[in-house]
């Protein structure tokens, strides 16, 4: 019992170690979108309990490339023939969360469907801005595979922890029901960005958390999940934002991340058991640090950050609300029995 304590207190200060590394190191670095490799970060150290291998830092790095130039190549499409794009968006986000439930790597699978529509979604308002979004990605990415190395040299697994488990692959029906589920929950994010990227963009990255949280809840967990988990990520980031007010210092930002992420982590890792799965506490985690890291550059930009903060957490809730009713919708014909299918 002792060892497994000590295994997932490790873990769970890796996670907060490299989360509020790559947030404070962002932001030092005035990265265009910071938030990408905190969030990023969060996913690999959260689902990773060992460091990604060669191969697998070989295949990411296909994935850059791959999410990227697709992006880009997707924006003559979506400006001339936009229902076609969209549409071949659509496809895209489905194929890409059902290779995730075939047995695919799930981080593969989430960059390449925050890829897809951040980079499309910036280039229809204008081609310059989809290539910061393309080096924001990028750039997040290699920061988060960097600190998640790092953070794995100095808290590393002990010998006799065991591997994860392999994830366990859905049949090919279930999975194309679930990814279709999972993209419908993407889209309309997605085409509320295409309006306004620069302004929406959190809310891109925000659908594509609740498209990869919907793989796995249902309908009668989807309020506790779902909904639960944007709530409490907001009000972790109301209480993150006043308690930055005390000292506004880069290392305080750093110490203060690093604290609300070993609360989070104590939670997701079982050390305090709750009666929430840990992908109810990794979700709040994201939309905690999507909110903290927008309010962040609304007040360097001079913007009301609380009234900001007030129209994002209700567009956040918005969007889960709307994943909510996708997962009830979908669910239903499934769950519904006729009398002679009961007998």
């Amino acid at each position: 019992m002792e060892n497994r304590l000590q295994l997932s207190g490790r873990r769970a200060l890796r996670m907060a170690t490299g989360t509020a590394s790559c947030l404070a190191i962002s932001f030092a670095l005035d990265l265009s979108i910071p938030v990408i490799a905190p969030v990023f970060a969060a996913f690999l150290l959260a689902t990773q309990n060992r460091p990604l291998s060669f191969k697998a830092g070989v295949m990411l790095g296909l994935v850059v490339m791959l999410t990227t130039g697709s992006g880009l190549l997707l924006v003559p499409l979506l400006r001339h023939y936009a229902f076609a794009g969209v549409m071949l968006i659509g496809l895209l986000l489905f194929l890409a969360f059902r290779y995730g439930l075939r047995g695919g790597n799930n981080l593969v699978a989430t960059f390449l469907v925050a890829g897809l529509t951040m980079v499309s979604a910036a280039g229809t308002a204008d081609f310059q801005v989809a290539v910061t979004v393309v080096g924001a990605l990028v750039k997040g990415l290699l920061l988060a595979v960097l600190i998640s190395a790092l953070t794995h040299w100095l808290f590393p697994e002990t010998v006799s922890a065991r591997p994860p488990p392999a994830a366990r692959v859905m049949s090919a029906d279930r999975a194309m029901y679930i990814a279709l589920r999972a993209a419908l929950v993407v889209m309309p994010a997605y085409l509320l960005a295409m309006t306004d990227p620069t302004s929406y963009m959190p809310i891109i990255m925000k659908s594509v958390s609740l498209g990869r949280q919907s793989c796995t809840a249902t309908a009668r967990s989807a309020a506790r999940e779902l909904i639960g988990s944007t709530l409490f990520g907001g009000a972790l980031a109301m209480a993150f934002w006043f308690a930055l007010r005390l000292a506004v210092d880069l290392w305080m930002f750093f110490l203060w991340m690093l604290l609300f992420g070993l609360l989070v982590g104590r939670k997701l890792y079982g050390i305090n058991p709750t009666r929430y799965s840990p992908g109810f506490w990794l979700n709040s985690l994201v939309t905690m640090i999507i909110l903290l890291g927008q309010s962040v550059q609304d007040s360097v930009m001079g913007k009301d950050v609380y009234t900001a903060f007030a129209v994002r957490m209700g567009l956040f809730l918005a969007v889960t609300l709307y994943a909510c009713l996708m997962l009830v919708l979908f669910d239903r014909p499934r769950n519904t029995r006729s009398p002679s299918d009961a007998n």
